[in-house]
């Protein structure tokens, strides 16, 4: 047999057997399935105070279908955020490597999986109730206009914020199927079981994304900055931006209070606060004092705790007895 005869690849058993685990890990990292940490626990914690009178549990029906609505809108407007901004990944050399520029996702997978997600919305939403469904259409136009903003605005983390936001509002129209602002129980107006909660909540979360949004953008300002693209950074600079940021989750940190006290939590609840506040205390020395490698860690790591930390303290307050207000 002559050398020039071509040879056959020859593909090992374990390689096959990993071939799909790659591909699910590709397309996880394609969404940013890890990111999901960031709005899925305000969601649940939304849910945990909607179904308060169950000690915070709907049933595993109305949990599952939370988490897949969760999963397929983030999912939807990650791959949405992806496609429109190939062009834009493929310039920044910070993301020049993402799946899209690089030709390991093509354009027409990434839209048959913005697709299939979208579709998945509405379905899981017809499954919650009609409220949720005849609502799906706009919160799948909200969290994909996210990322079409920063052509024409300075304020796209705002845009991001709402977009997040719908989350606790989301669980919370799933459990209760509609949204009273002064609910009646035993013929007098109750707070603890108002629609009030998930839209403070909602503010909450706006306010802590458009925080740690602008923290995240400063990796971008040189590039944002040369092709036009808007973000308060580039509108306010560096430094003003990050005292934007610090107003922001000032402000956040105090709605959460509100929300604790109208909730009628009180000392896991309190706790929980403090350790958000170190938090986020932290993540801004980080990036104001180290430079912009430490982003990730503030943006990550400390905002994913934020998140946890919260529902981790409301679901105490509502499932264990000892914590619950009096009468609630």
């Amino acid at each position: 047999m002559s050398d020039d005869t071509p040879k056959e690849t020859v593909i090992a058993p374990g390689a096959l057997l990993l071939r799909p685990f790659r591909e699910a890990r590709k397309w996880a990292d394609f969404v940013k399935l890890s990111h999901t940490i960031f709005a899925l626990p305000f969601a649940l914690a939304a849910m945990v105070v909607a179904a308060r009178d169950q000690r915070g549990w709907p049933g595993w029906r109305t949990f599952g279908l939370i988490v897949a609505a969760m999963f397929c809108a983030r999912t939807c407007a990650m791959a949405f955020n992806r496609i429109v901004d190939r062009k834009f990944d493929a310039e920044n050399p910070r993301t020049a490597l993402r799946h899209l520029p690089t030709g390991q996702i093509s354009p027409a997978s990434a839209w048959t999986l913005w697709g299939l997600s979208a579709l998945g919305l509405i379905l899981v939403s017809r499954a919650l109730n009609p409220a949720c469904f005849y609502l799906s259409p706009v919160a799948l136009f909200v969290v994909c206009f996210y990322s079409l903003t920063k052509r024409f605005t300075d304020f796209t983390h705002v845009f991001l914020g709402v977009a997040l936001a719908l989350a606790p509002v989301g669980a919370w129209l799933a459990v209760k199927g509609s949204f009273t602002l002064l609910p009646l129980v035993d013929g007098r107006p109750d707070l603890h079981h108002s629609a009030f909660l998930p839209l403070l909540m909602a503010v909450a979360v706006v306010f802590w994304l458009v925080g740690f949004d602008i923290i995240y953008a400063l990796q971008d300002y040189e590039f944002d900055r040369a092709r036009g693209l808007g973000s308060l950074v580039v509108r306010w600079g560096m430094r003003n931006a990050l005292r934007a940021s610090a107003l922001a989750h000032l402000i956040m940190w105090v709605i959460l209070g509100v929300f604790g006290l109208l909730s009628g939590f009180k000392v896991a609840y309190l706790i929980g606060l403090l350790v958000i506040a170190g938090c986020l205390a932290f993540e801004h020395w980080l990036a104001r004092r180290r430079s912009l490698k430490w982003i990730n860690t503030a943006f990550f790591r400390l905002n994913a705790i934020v998140s946890l930390v919260f529902l981790l303290v409301v679901v105490t307050e509502v499932a264990l007895p000892w914590f619950r207000f009096r009468g609630s």
